[in-house]
């Protein structure tokens, strides 16, 4: 359910953040959690519509409650990778709680950004607003990614274990 959820918030969140892609934003909403200066920030505001702007905002909204359960899902999914490492004997396998604290972590970086994106959203574009969001979305995507490594890392184990056949072995 929370896989389901995971992937049901992020179909919304693409689907409303289509017109949020401008030659100012060309990556939508993530060009403007990583703008990183008043300048750049502004700019992308100045090429939102009116309309544009309220896509945006949605989407920080919905983002409170995205972070809560991607964090969840990832951190459970970390945890299943874990098991399914240690079971079939590979390396990595004590990685498992230190990745779930990262998905922990990178939802809390995930939090102060999207309150830093609203005061700019709420006309205060100036530092140390979009500094903070654009730090804290590196750390969020650097933790994201080294997590969802981990993840694919188990999920291949766990798919090579499920339908490879056991190596054979010499007969003696």
């Amino acid at each position: 359910a929370l896989l389901a959820d995971t992937l049901l918030l992020s179909l919304i969140m693409g689907w409303v953040g289509q017109p949020l892609t401008t030659p100012a934003a060309p990556n939508g909403i993530v060009s403007f959690e990583l703008a990183g200066s008043p300048a750049v920030s502004q700019a992308i505001l100045d090429s939102w519509e009116p309309l544009t702007r309220l896509h945006a905002a949605f989407i920080q909204g919905l983002d409170f409650l995205y972070l809560l359960v991607y964090a969840v899902t990832f951190a459970l999914a970390g945890l299943f990778s874990a098991n399914v490492i240690q079971r079939l004997g590979w390396p990595l396998a004590r990685l498992g709680k230190p990745v779930a604290f990262g998905f922990a972590l990178s939802a809390l970086f995930d939090l102060v950004e999207n309150i830093a994106l609203v005061f700019i959203l709420l006309g205060t574009v100036r530092s140390p607003w979009p500094e903070v969001a654009a730090v804290c979305a590196w750390l969020k995507f650097g933790l994201l990614f080294a997590g969802m490594v981990y993840i694919f890392y188990g999920a291949a184990l766990y798919l090579a274990d499920r339908l490879l056949p056991p190596p054979s072995r010499p007969a003696e």
